[in-house]
């Protein structure tokens, strides 16, 4: 199963060598998802752990008052749940058809224990998701609207990069809702600032959810706070 996984090469399993993908595979269990289904609810029991390796994730918080904060979108790849203590911290729910393998937890720290090259994959993971939360703070809490969806684009560029996918036709699978919630704007915002960078020049939207990138220097300086020049 493992030697046939298309993003082995991106994802945790990625460090380990002969021995530790056979020890891995041996605890891994495979998940199938339809569009909406939840992986696991905010406040749950952190059992289990995840590796995404089909599809798209979003996770999200909701607050007292019903709001909804989506605070990351997954992609094959990336891995979900280890950082949760006691409980996990969001739900996540498929965006449209999904694949992940499960594994206990206390099973997989058993085996982290022992490979020392997969507890380092892990930790530079979670510096990623450190530095990542630290930018939606900042796009949040400064950033215009205009400057937010480029950010979201640019961001949703570099991961389809790191996926070896095109980094200029960016395939966005979530709702314009989804990308409101995110982002912190209402659905119409989000549409209306599509709408303006594509008279702008800058990007392309084809079939609703692909955002074809033009301009990606001013894209990139506007999502940086400041216009090119």
């Amino acid at each position: 199963m493992c030697a046939a996984c298309g993003v082995r090469p991106l994802s945790m399993c990625a460090s380990l060598d002969d021995a530790g993908q056979a020890e891995l595979e041996a605890l891994l269990v495979p998940v199938a998802l339809m569009s909406g289904d939840i992986l696991f609810d905010e406040g749950a029991t952190a059992t289990q752990s995840f590796n995404l390796t089909e599809g798209c994730l979003k996770l999200y918080k909701l607050l007292p008052d019903g709001r909804r904060f989506i605070t990351d979108f997954l992609y094959p790849g990336d891995f979900l749940g280890l950082a949760d203590q006691q409980a996990y911290a969001c739900t996540a729910e498929a965006v449209g058809a999904a694949r992940l393998c499960k594994f206990e937890r206390k099973a997989l720290d058993n085996l982290v224990q022992r490979h020392s090259c997969l507890e380092r994959h892990l930790l530079d993971r979670a510096r990623a998701e450190l530095s990542d939360g630290r930018e939606q703070l900042l796009m949040l809490g400064q950033k215009t609207a205009r400057e937010r969806v480029a950010s979201f684009i640019m961001g949703q560029s570099a991961k389809a990069k790191q996926r070896n996918l095109s980094a200029t036709t960016v395939e966005t699978p979530m709702r314009r809702a989804d990308i409101a919630d995110h982002l912190g704007l209402t659905t119409e915002t989000v549409s209306r600032t599509l709408t303006n960078l594509t008279n702008d020049g800058l990007i392309g939207v084809e079939a609703g959810r692909r955002i074809i990138i033009r301009d990606a220097v001013t894209l990139a300086a506007l999502a940086a706070g400041h216009e090119a020049a």
